[in-house]
């Protein structure tokens, strides 16, 4: 396993043949509070990771033992001006997108407390795996202001504008068996397996065509809201990218002669 940091609070170690990296947030005196200076680490390590090919799945996790992250940094925004708000809003927004930019399948891996933009980092993953001592929420109306990382978009396209506006709506936190309930989480594992179980997950889906992974999600993506017939074109654009690729002759090759594929990525 090799490690590269990011600035002092984003580690971004690579697994096995590289094809699963690991975007930890290591900032534990904070319980990785959002600083505008991790912001720009996690953009710039989102930034690097979607530009390496070898790079098959993203896992975010977190090195705090009770905490994936618990938002925005609320003791620097007391310092701030309105002016350095507004200077600060786009390098934020930038950590957000990035996550949530990623061409590659991302998956959060969650135990303890994530609020706020910590559970907006985690929402802007593909799939959620959490553990018993997962607590969520979206506090921000509590504190005067709305959630600004994606919750208001993010959270309706998982359980629907109803559930998301009272959640939202009441700032309520929730615990880990209520949130897998409401479809908050996607996967709920034992305490203290969240890492292992998203890695192996990731693990898993890295076993596929790079080529492929990558133009499902795109059409998973651009195709969520559209009408059906829309929704089709967006698959077949995604389909006609993949149809002509070393990738498919691969796979079709290697089902074919009974062996495992060796993919291009291509």
């Amino acid at each position: 396993m090799s490690e590269e940091r990011f600035g002092e609070f984003v580690v971004v170690r690579r697994h096995g043949d590289g094809h699963v990296a690991e975007l930890a947030l290591d900032r534990p005196k904070a319980m990785n509070a959002v600083s505008t200076e991790m912001a720009r680490s996690v953009a710039a390590a989102c930034a690097a990771l979607g530009a390496d090919r070898d790079v098959r799945v993203v896992v975010v996790t977190s090195t705090h033992e009770r905490a994936f992250c618990v938002g925005a940094d609320l003791k620097e925004r007391n310092s701030f001006t309105d002016a350095d708000l507004v200077r600060q809003r786009p390098v934020a927004r930038a950590a957000y997108t990035g996550v949530l930019e990623l061409p590659v399948p991302t998956i959060a891996a969650v135990h303890g407390f994530a609020l706020g933009g910590g559970f907006e980092l985690a929402l802007s993953c593909d799939l959620i795996v959490a553990d018993r001592t997962a607590v969520v929420g979206l506090p921000e109306v509590s504190v005067g202001v709305i959630p600004g990382g994606g919750g208001t978009q993010l959270l309706p396209r998982r359980v629907g504008a109803a559930r998301a506006a009272e959640l939202i709506f009441t700032a309520r936190r929730l615990e880990a068996a209520e949130a897998a309930e409401l479809g908050l989480l996607d996967r709920l594992v034992e305490e203290g397996r969240d890492t292992e179980e998203a890695l192996a997950l990731a693990s898993r889906i890295a076993a596929n065509s790079p080529v492929g992974l990558r133009a499902a999600k795109r059409a998973l993506r651009l195709g969520h809201g559209l009408d059906l017939r829309a929704g089709l074109e967006v698959e077949d654009a995604a389909w006609r990218s993949v149809a002509f690729s070393g990738d498919r002759a691969e796979g079709v090759a290697a089902f074919n002669e009974k062996r495992k594929p060796q993919w291009p990525g291509e």
